[in-house]
This record gives structure tokens, C-alpha cells and sequence, in this order.
């Protein structure tokens, strides 16, 4: 507790897009539930807050600490120890700190590779090649030092131990509500917070089980994209229509929201229960409806999947069992 008798509440952000910040945001009135329950210590994107400042709070004195992005860089990691250490509650909080997400697909390439693109590329200007550096001397003296940036990129859980896992990119602001208010009814002892290592704000089965589209034993010739697709069903299973769609494979909670709009389900959820690997689930899925027994036409209906790896590993790259392609370093 603070001097205000409130639990502490602190959020971060690493190596990812912010829209999990905005998930929360997007809880509307509930923020100020939030601020009802919690004194905010540490939310950098919402308020001045310095590293020195959570260094010097006194271990497990901050109650809840949301925890979205993945580890990428030193810094990343030292806030992801730092905030373990301090942290009671830590919830491994949207899809990048969980699996990976978007920015995980970078472990398919080598750091100088991810270099080239960023800083080579023709809408940047750059005409001396200047890449990141690790420290840089002012003119003025002090001596900055800039994040190391890692080979591949680790999830929370492969940096320090996590208590929660709340999946989604982002995860739905009904589900952070419903969770914000399970801790605040649980630190008045109202209610009891699920075992530690439990996925919260999700359900507990496939977007398939949530997706009101018929689904029967459809085999296909064929996949393409869905906007190719001429007369697309808005009744029947997008992967028997040779949509590719990650439903199979992905925990529900959002309320199969792609799908009922006719877009297919690409993965944000991360793996249902018991997928060990997320894109060897959904190969498997994709082996079930493949209307043939030829190798030759096998792989010309699978060489119509745009991307494979993309589609396969969008959100869980780095927490896959394969973590990186061949040309990207993984420390372990």
C-alpha cells in the first residue's frame, strides 16, 4: 500500500505499437475505477516517470503491473527485471509480450537486415549509412548510451516469471474491464484471482467455437485471398470457402469478431488451449480440408497461401517452438 492506503498500479510499454495503452483507455468510464482503487506510480505514457524513481520503491510495493511489448532490447529487459522485482502482480499484458506478435517477425532476419530496411530504404535520407550506436559523445560531454538492440526478440516469459498472461492485439477493452475489476474485488476480498501461470481476459476454447458461420466436411482445390474470393458466403466457414483463416488455432475472447464481418481470423488471441505451436496447429487444420492425395497438386493448392510463414507465425513467432528463422541469432 502507498501513504494514501491505495495499491500501486504501474504499466510500461516495450517493443511495441502502444495499442495497448489505448486498450485501456478505451475501458471509458472504468479508467476511473482505476484511479479510484490504484495511486498510478508508473505510466510513463501517461505521466512523468522516471527509472530512478521505480529503482528506488521498495520491492513487490507496486500491487498490478501491466507489462505490454516485447523484450528487444537491453532496455526492454532491465525495465521487464526491474519491474518483476518490484511488481507483486506482473501480467505479460496484448499479444507482443505474450507471443511475440508483429514485431517478432523480425526474427526471421539478422539484425543488419532489419537495419538496411529501416535506414536504406528509399524514404529515408541518410546519405552517410548512420546506424544505431550503443553510446554516442556529446559535443557537450555527457556520454549517452542508447539501448543495445537484441539478435531476435524474447517474450516476457523468457525474460522473468510472469503471473498472468491476458493475450490480444489488443486485448478487448471488456476483457481488460472485467479484469481491472477481478483485482479490485479481489484486494477488497470479494472475489479470488485465478492461479498463478492462468490466462485472464480470454476464453478458454477456439474463435471457431465462437464464429456463427456453418461449418461441415468441405474439402478444397484451392486458397486465395478474400478480397479475390467473387461470391464470398457469409454463412459458411471462410476456411472451406479456401480463405485462409486462423480460427482453429486461436483462443477465443474477442468474440470472433473478424469473422462475423467477413474477414478472416488472423491470430491475435495467440494459441488456443493445448496448441504447443501455433503454426503447426494451423498446418494441421489446413492439412485437413486439401481436396487431394497428389504431391504435385498439394503443393500447388499450398503455394497459394500468401506468405506462409507470415500467416502461420504473425502473432507467435518468437514463442514458437522454432523462436527465429536460420538468420537471426536467439540467445537463449
Amino acid at each position: 500500500m502507498s501513504g494514501n492506503g491505495k495499491p500501486k498500479f504501474a504499466m510500461y510499454w516495450a517493443a511495441s505499437c502502444g495499442g495497448c495503452e489505448i486498450a485501456v483507455l478505451n475501458i471509458n468510464e472504468k479508467i476511473l475505477d482505476v484511479d479510484a482503487n490504484f495511486e498510478v506510480v508508473f505510466w510513463p505514457v501517461a505521466m512523468d516517470a522516471k527509472y530512478k524513481d521505480v529503482e528506488a520503491m521498495p520491492d513487490k510495493s507496486i500491487t498490478l503491473t501491466l507489462f505490454n511489448g516485447g523484450i528487444r532490447n537491453d532496455e526492454n529487459e532491465h525495465l521487464a527485471k526491474l519491474l518483476r522485482q518490484k511488481s507483486q502482480i506482473l501480467v505479460a499484458f496484448g499479444s507482443c509480450a505474450n507471443e511475440g506478435c508483429i514485431p517478432g517477425l523480425a526474427n526471421f532476419s539478422q539484425p543488419e537486415q532489419i537495419f538496411a530496411a529501416a535506414y536504406d530504404s528509399v524514404t529515408t535520407n541518410n546519405p552517410t549509412g548512420l546506424r544505431p550506436q550503443t553510446e554516442w559523445q556529446t559535443p557537450e560531454g555527457p556520454m549517452i548510451h542508447i539501448p543495445t538492440f537484441y539478435p531476435a526478440m524474447k517474450t516476457l516469459d523468457q525474460v522473468v516469471e510472469v503471473d498472468y498472461f491476458m493475450p490480444g492485439c489488443p486485448p478487448e477493452s471488456h476483457q481488460v474491464a472485467a479484469v481491472i475489476e477481478l483485482v479490485i474485488q479481489a484486494l477488497q476480498g470479494k472475489a479470488e484471482l485465478p492461479p498463478p501461470g492462468s490466462v485472464i481476459g480470454a476464453g478458454g476454447s477456439t474463435v471457431c467455437d465462437d464464429c456463427q458461420r456453418q461449418r461441415g466436411v468441405k474439402k478444397i482445390k484451392g486458397f486465395t485471398r478474400i478480397h479475390e474470393v467473387e461470391n464470398l458466403n457469409p454463412e459458411v466457414c471462410l476456411l472451406e470457402q479456401g480463405v485462409l483463416c486462423n480460427g482453429p488455432a486461436t483462443r477465443n475472447g474477442c468474440g470472433a469478431l473478424c469473422p462475423n464481418v467477413n474477414a478472416a481470423c488472423i491470430g491475435c488471441y495467440g494459441p488456443a488451449p493445448g496448441v504447443v505451436d501455433y503454426g503447426a496447429r494451423m498446418m494441421t487444420a489446413v492439412a485437413s480440408i486439401i481436396d487431394s492425395r497428389d504431391p504435385d497438386e498439394i503443393n500447388r493448392i499450398l503455394d497459394g497461401i500468401p506468405d506462409p510463414a507470415g500467416s502461420f507465425y504473425r502473432f507467435s513467432l518468437p514463442h514458437s517452438l522454432m523462436r527465429a528463422g536460420k538468420q537471426a541469432t536467439v540467445n537463449s
